[in-house]
């Protein structure tokens, strides 16, 4: 059995290669140029901690690893383009240094090389593979339309934002692992237990997320925390806030989006403060996690098979940046 660490050291080495023709270098070099930008690695490491929970990795995880890498990069060029961010991981964005059409291009024929690898494992292993594949990708664009829907919606329950976040964020890391499980002879009890287990990491890691945005460190976190509050991102601290506010504070929440950047932070983080969100989103992760935990107890095989999930699963949501 491999860490995390260890297979995502593997995974970059053999990532590191050309997946796209010279020519014409205006649409593939802004690929290269994307995956340069780098990254966690996060989702093609838990296809290969999926296949390896049951077996042996099989040759078609690497190439299984590759097409979901590059799928979550095609989805990330059309993110930058609808959120018209300037930056990725520090460096501009796709459409913001080769223009918007060309973006798009590029994000198109990054999910077209994706299908590519896909295509190029064993015969028995395409059908269901591709199953789980087009429902995750079909779900992922419902996701994020629903993101775009909610930035001008009047109001979304918490349940919305909870859809929405399983479609965008959780059910990608989900498949991830369920797609290396079937790879790795797992059988469909096995697998389901796998998928939930993902699913419920990725809620939790998206109300970390929001917490540290609101409640982190800005040394450890690596930004200055309050950037969704500037922004007014419906998050899980807004919504279960919008929630449970009395009058008085919906009017002081109100009258916040006129204010200036610091004046919002520290004013929203106030509120956030007085409606107790910042404790109930502690246990809501920890409400997340321990289902996700059951999962995975519940998936049989051999306890020390598990550990390296278990470890994954404990740095993702503990996490400060």
């Amino acid at each position: 059995m491999h860490r995390f660490e260890e297979l995502a050291a593997e995974f970059a080495q053999k990532f590191d290669t050309q997946h796209f023709p010279g020519h014409p270098a205006s649409l593939y070099e802004p690929a290269t140029y994307f995956l340069g930008l780098g990254g966690k690695r996060i989702r093609p490491v838990l296809c290969l901690m999926g296949n390896e929970l049951f077996g042996d990795i099989d040759p078609d995880a690497w190439l299984l690893a590759a097409s979901v890498e590059l799928f979550h990069n095609f989805t990330l060029i059309h993110d930058d383009i609808m959120d018209k961010a300037p930056l990725r991981r520090g460096k501009p964005t796709v459409h913001e240094k080769y223009g918007a059409s060309t973006a798009l291009l590029t994000g198109d024929v990054m999910m077209v090389v994706a299908y590519d690898y896909v295509s190029r494992m064993q015969a028995q292993h395409i059908r269901p593979i591709m199953q789980i594949y087009n429902q995750t990708a079909r779900e992922v664009c419902e996701g994020q339309q629903l993101d775009m829907d909610f930035e001008t919606a009047e109001s979304v329950s918490l349940e919305e934002y909870l859809t929405m976040i399983e479609l965008k964020t959780s059910v990608l890391l989900a498949a991830s692992l369920r797609m290396g499980a079937i790879l790795g002879g797992a059988g469909v009890g096995n697998q389901q237990h796998l998928y939930n287990f993902g699913k419920s990491l990725g809620l939790a890691f998206q109300v970390q997320d929001d917490y540290l945005d609101a409640f982190g460190d800005p040394e450890k976190f690596g930004k200055q925390v309050g950037g969704d509050i500037v922004a007014g991102k419906k998050t899980f601290l807004l919504l279960k806030t919008l929630e449970l506010a009395t009058p008085a504070q919906h009017d002081r929440i109100n009258a916040l989006k006129k204010a200036d950047p610091a004046a919002k932070i520290a004013g929203m983080l106030d509120i956030f403060s007085a409606c107790g969100v910042d404790a109930w989103a502690v246990d809501l992760k920890e409400k997340y996690m321990q289902a996700a935990y059951q999962h995975l107890e519940n998936i049989a095989v051999l306890a020390r098979r598990k550990e390296p999930l278990l470890q994954l699963a404990a740095h993702l949501v503990k996490r400060e940046s």
